[in-house]
């Protein structure tokens, strides 16, 4: 493939204005000049000793964030990184003493997400890195931008239909066909499979996609499932889930967190479809192993997953679908809070047409709204 070539007026462009590390910003004007893509191929370039073994999956605990580590054949594959704030799927692939990473990859733009996939290229052999194509003037997104060209890294931009064969493992993008702009909604998202064995990942992507992919009519069955959107209900649509039939479904959500995730009325969806449901919260790192044939799970802990305790609606960076939860808050003023925003406190929201201080005191009373930091 060929390597990425950037465009030095971009770089100068999101460095100008970088924001503390992590934090989300507006995204960056539509005209702004984008990194020359490598065209997808069938088989990866990487030339490594072939071992045979198997496929193992390590959707590694990283708290209130996402990661997984796939190693089979003598080749990897990281699907995200972790969250900006901690290091932990380093210390983790540490553990297993990695130094090589045939192929990275960042779901979208999201701090929780990309946390640490400029330290995972700056520490080890990558191969090459795989991102939506949506951006962000985030500084994490800004350092991983810059980890990529600095290592001479190709750069690809998957779409739906690709086919990416890696020994026996087949990856198979099932989403975007095309950006529409909404980053959590244009999350990559794979079918991967070795032998008979499928795993299904969706990064954030929304109700919205996950149906774009069934109207795809492209395989969706899997004998395992990572939720979306860190098991929230925005994600994991009984339309969705009919169509996997996972036997394993997982979320990475962190202990405590402050959105509440998993969602109750997710996790029992997903158990009504006839899923075995495991959380990094609960059960920490979760590993599936499969010869293609038949597959294991197994946690570092026992746990039962169950609703996170402080589920909470950030007025900031909630989805329409979220803020539609809220009392009195419809789909329509859903759209204009997002407009709206940012909001320092909740009373704040009064200067929303439509919200007045009954509306809000309703909201208060609910206790699902609040103010993220």
């Amino acid at each position: 493939m060929k390597k990425i070539m950037w465009l030095t007026a971009w770089l100068v462009m999101f460095l100008a204005g970088c924001m503390p590390l992590g934090e989300n910003a507006e995204r960056p004007a539509t005209g702004a000049a984008q990194p020359e893509i490598a065209q997808p191929e069938t088989t990866t370039t990487t030339t490594q000793e072939e071992e045979v073994g198997g496929l193992t999956v390590h959707y590694i605990d990283v708290g209130q964030g996402s990661a997984a580590y796939l190693e089979w054949d003598g080749y990897s594959m990281l699907i995200d990184a972790g969250n900006w704030n901690t290091a932990d799927a380093l210390a983790y692939l540490d553990g297993l003493e990695v130094e090589n990473i045939d192929i990275a990859v960042g779901t979208h733009p999201d701090a929780d997400h990309i946390g640490q996939l400029a330290r995972v290229i700056e520490t080890y052999e990558v191969g090459e890195v795989w991102m939506s194509g949506n951006s962000s003037s985030s500084n994490t997104f800004i350092r991983t931008l810059e980890a990529i060209d600095e290592a001479g890294i190709s750069y690809v931009e998957p779409r739906r239909g690709d086919v990416y064969d890696v020994e026996a493992l087949e990856i198979e993008v099932l989403h975007p066909e095309q950006l529409s702009g909404d980053s959590n909604r244009d999350s990559l998202s794979f079918r991967i499979s070795y032998g008979e064995t499928a795993f299904i990942f969706t990064g954030d992507a929304d109700i919205q996609a996950e149906q774009e992919m069934i109207d795809s009519g492209l395989e969706l069955e899997a004998d395992v499932l990572l939720m979306g959107h860190h098991g929230s209900n925005t994600s994991t649509g009984q339309a969705f889930l009919q169509a996997v039939q996972s036997d394993v479904a997982i979320y990475s959500a962190g202990e405590g967190n402050a959105y509440g995730h998993p969602y109750a009325e997710v996790l029992a969806a997903a158990e009504n479809a006839g899923a075995a449901v495991y959380g990094t919260d609960v059960n920490g790192t979760i590993i599936v192993e499969t010869d293609g044939q038949e597959y294991t799970v197994e946690t570092t802990r026992e746990g039962v997953a169950k609703e996170g305790s402080n589920r909470c609606i950030d007025i900031n960076k909630a989805s329409s679908a979220e803020l539609a939860e809220l009392t009195g808050i419809g789909e329509a003023l859903a759209e204009v809070i997002i407009k709206e925003r940012p909001f320092e406190t909740l009373d704040d929201l009064t200067r929303v047409s439509g919200i007045g201080q009954g509306k809000l005191d309703g909201l208060k009373e609910q206790g699902l709204a609040c103010v993220g930091e």
